[in-house]
């Protein structure tokens, strides 16, 4: 479903899905391994080397998994580049006695791969943990940031819906009891749900997806470091400020597309994001949190347009 709340919402679906039907990218993906501040950052890479760069920052608690249809749909004109942040997916899972897992340190090491990478300017697709990743990125770099899209990555309190209470509890008294109550939300059904639910026809759904992602968390200590940046999470609604700031100084380029049914970031947040990008084109799904699952081509569409039009050289 496509919801278009006003003029700002500047493009149709029907023009976008045009773009679905051309012949699919037989761009080769490479997967990569490389040391950055000591740490084993695994990343997909695609696309001409000289394309405009597109950055894809993934959510918790998956990895840049979640952009293998994505990729190879964007790679015929662009430079993409998709990480995992360390404890997820391939990269590395250093000891968190001596390493801290925070959003401001994948912020870092993101951009000290960009930089690594001769990623100077480059548009931002950036999904639930990606957000504040990215736009930590942006604090750092505004210059760099050409576009963004946005897909059910929040960056203000309407966003916040019921399900974050019992990680605010956390975030006020750090208690061992709130702590571990969050364990739950680690769980096989707690992953499972985060690509089932507000989903109208589940059979679209790989169930590979929380099974991978499932397999990842059961790593021994992955449950400590997800409960530390459960914890880290308060830092980012702290910078929401800031980042509304930047949005409104640099208007960047954006498009936001949502899955209108998620229960961890509700549709309010989207819209939110209007009073501080007027200009900005908004499409809601009829889906949940992980749009691309089963809105993938639509989603795909819409990007490819959005880019030919915003950053394509």
């Amino acid at each position: 479903m496509l919801h278009l709340p006003s003029p700002r919402a500047a493009i149709g679906l029907a023009a976008a899905l045009g773009l679905a039907n051309a012949a699919p990218s037989s761009a080769t993906v490479h997967y990569r391994t490389v040391a950055i501040d000591s740490v084993n950052i695994f990343y997909r890479e695609a696309g001409p080397a000289d394309g405009p760069v597109v950055v894809l920052l993934h959510g918790f608690p998956t990895s840049s998994s979640m952009y293998r249809r994505l990729i190879p749909a964007l790679a015929d004109r662009y430079h993409v580049i998709a990480p995992d942040y360390p404890g997820f997916g391939q990269s590395g899972v250093p000891d968190r006695a001596t390493f801290t897992y925070s959003f401001a340190h994948y912020a870092e090491l993101v951009d000290h791969l960009l930089s690594r990478l001769g990623a100077t300017r480059y548009a931002l697709y950036v999904q639930d943990y990606g957000a504040p990743v990215g736009y930590r990125l942006a604090l750092r770099h505004p210059e760099r940031i050409s576009a963004l899209v946005i897909q059910n990555g929040n960056a203000y309190e309407d966003g916040l819906s019921d399900f974050w209470k019992p990680i605010e509890a956390y975030w006020a008294d750090g208690s061992l009891a709130h702590r571990n109550a969050l364990r739950a939300g680690l769980t096989p059904p707690a992953t499972k749900s985060q690509y089932l639910d507000g989903v109208r026809d589940p059979t679209r759904i790989d169930p590979d997806t929380w099974v991978h992602d499932q397999a990842l968390l059961d790593r021994p200590g992955v449950d400590e470091i997800m409960l530390d940046l459960f914890k880290d999470y308060a830092t980012n609604v702290t910078l929401y400020p800031r980042f509304q700031s930047f949005f409104r100084s640099r208007q960047p380029a954006t498009l936001i597309v949502w899955g209108q049914n998620d229960a961890i970031f509700p549709a309010q947040g989207a819209r939110a994001y209007l009073r501080d990008l007027p200009h900005a084109e908004l499409h809601v799904l009829d889906t949940g949190h992980f749009a691309l699952e089963d809105k993938g081509d639509e989603i795909a569409a819409l990007m490819h347009d959005f880019l030919d039009r915003t950053i394509a050289r």
